[in-house]
């Protein structure tokens, strides 16, 4: 199972799929993989995807090298950096799910963010579900399944993850990557078991620094002015983590797909090549645009964090409070490092006023995936947590 390995906290959903893919069993046509942001599921995909390719155990390995760097002949994806997919795109994977695998067992399509497909691009998918080709199987991969319609789940097989634990992400930090213990429980615990942020926060200090910085001006806000000037520094926080990131991940894919092809860095690429490489270009030209609105959901999802700690220390002073008695719960705050200023704050503001500002936080977040200007939703999110607990 040493492919598998990097999948956490999955293993029950590693023990189903690795069975699948295994060679001589019979895999359904339809895959519907949900989980939580974080919980790994594209990368349970890919890794499905490349075994299911494979024609040997043994194989494995080198086919999942370009399946995730999108190279394999096999392997159709459909994601989008838009806020849905078009139904144009949907037609043109569709109608390549009709072609015969090139190399491996099966053809393997998958649907990155298949919750962004509006009912018109889900019909079109639909059909091919209904009447799958014998060689093809679909991968869709979503947050939970109610978020697609009932007619598209009911012809996949339903695989459910679950929020991988903080302790496992922090062992896979340490064990693998190297990672010093300590800053990898760290990076776990801020990221609230997101796998790919843990990774980032406990490997890039900037990327760190950006998040306590955004923590920092948050809590700093005391004036309509500060609220004001807060949204424009982090918008400015999130663009530079968001070039940052972009950056990072454009040259491991570009070299990996360079590696998948044969070809050295730095190295020409063959014009029979070069048709495979300007998708992938294409690809993070779409992913660049979708970049700050990604980045503006996380630093809102790291202020969640914050003010769901001050609301359970609120909650806990006032049941103490009532009850007569010294506060004797302890709570495991995500946020350890701002136990101070939580403190502070749950006494100041109490538990009515600290859930509405997480109540405020949650209708950003819905905002934003509305597509409103980003500026926007953090001048209004800030502007009520002032009224909320300036009153």
């Amino acid at each position: 199972m040493e492919y598998w390995a990097e999948i956490v906290g999955q293993a029950e959903a590693v023990d189903t799929l690795h069975r699948a893919a295994e060679p001589g069993a019979v895999a359904a046509h339809a895959w519907l993989i949900t989980g939580p942001p974080g919980s790994g599921r594209s990368n349970l995909a890919f890794r499905f995807a490349a075994a299911l390719i494979a024609r040997t155990v043994e194989a494995r390995a080198g086919v999942f090298e370009q399946v995730r760097a999108r190279t394999h002949p096999d392997l159709g994806v459909l994601t989008t950096q838009k806020l849905l997919i078009d139904i144009q795109s949907a037609r043109e994977i569709v109608t390549t799910a009709h072609y015969a695998p090139a190399e491996g067992r099966y053809r393997v399509i998958v649907i990155e963010d298949a919750d962004r497909m509006p009912e018109r691009t889900s019909n079109v998918l639909l059909k091919a579900l209904e009447e799958p080709p014998e060689r093809t199987i679909w991968i869709l991969c979503a947050p939970s399944e109610a978020d697609l319609l009932p007619t598209i789940r009911s012809r996949a097989r339903s695989l459910r993850l679950v929020t991988p634990n903080a302790q496992d992400i922090a062992r896979l930090l340490h064990e693998r990557d190297g990672i010093d213990a300590a800053a990898a429980e760290r990076a776990a615990r801020l990221a609230q078991s997101h796998i790919g942020m843990a990774r980032r926060l406990a490997s890039d200090a900037d990327a760190l620094a950006r998040r306590d910085r955004s923590i920092q001006l948050a809590l700093g806000i005391a004036t309509l002015g500060d609220a004001m000037r807060a949204a424009a520094a982090l918008v400015k926080v999130a663009e530079a983590d968001a070039a940052a990131l972009t950056e990072e991940r454009d040259a491991r894919e570009r070299e990996d797909a360079m590696r998948s092809l044969g070809l050295a860095p730095g190295a020409a690429i063959p014009p029979q090549m070069r048709a495979q490489m300007r998708a992938l270009e294409e690809d993070q030209k779409r992913r660049a645009t979708r970049s700050l609105r990604d980045g503006i959901d996380r630093i809102l999802t790291d202020l969640l964090s914050v003010f769901r700690d001050i609301l359970l220390q609120a909650l806990i002073l006032e049941h103490a409070e009532a009850s007569g008695q010294e506060p004797t719960e302890a709570i495991e705050l995500i946020n350890r490092e701002e136990a101070a200023q939580i403190a502070e704050r749950a006494e100041r503001w109490g538990a009515a006023r600290a859930l509405a500002v997480v109540s405020a936080v949650e209708t950003a977040r819905e905002r934003l995936g509305r597509g409103i200007t980003p500026g926007l939703v953090l001048e209004a999110l800030f502007a009520a947590i002032i009224a909320e607990t300036e009153a």
